[in-house]
């Protein structure tokens, strides 16, 4: 159960990083979004989604647009802003330095 709970809390932990990394890399539809941290494997449903994107773009890290779609209602696509682009390049600063830190604690660990 404390396992879980962690692992749970570390997931939650990176979602924003991982958000911001991947709308780094151009404007992008919410279920595009879902399929990248799927792949990923930090499983993620619409109801996760929706709150996080809304919440960093209510702190100005995130912009959309929306655009017309072939088939159906037009869709949101969202871009990363120029100030999520400097708290990204910090976020990438501190995984690094977590990375480091984890990496060498774990050293000769059996």
């Amino acid at each position: 159960m404390i396992a879980e709970n962690t692992q749970t809390q570390m997931r939650k932990g990176i979602l924003d990083y991982c958000i911001l990394s991947i709308i780094s890399r151009g404007e992008i539809y919410a279920s595009d979004i879902i399929s990248e941290l799927k792949e990923a494997q930090l499983l993620v449903v619409e109801g996760t989604l929706y709150p996080l994107l809304n919440r960093l773009k209510n702190n100005g890290l995130l912009s959309y647009n929306w655009q017309e779609s072939t088939g159906g209602p037009p869709r949101k696509y969202y871009q990363i802003t120029d100030m999520g682009r400097e708290v990204l390049a910090r976020l990438d600063v501190t995984w690094r330095e977590l990375v480091f830190a984890v990496e060498t604690s774990l050293k000769g660990k059996k």
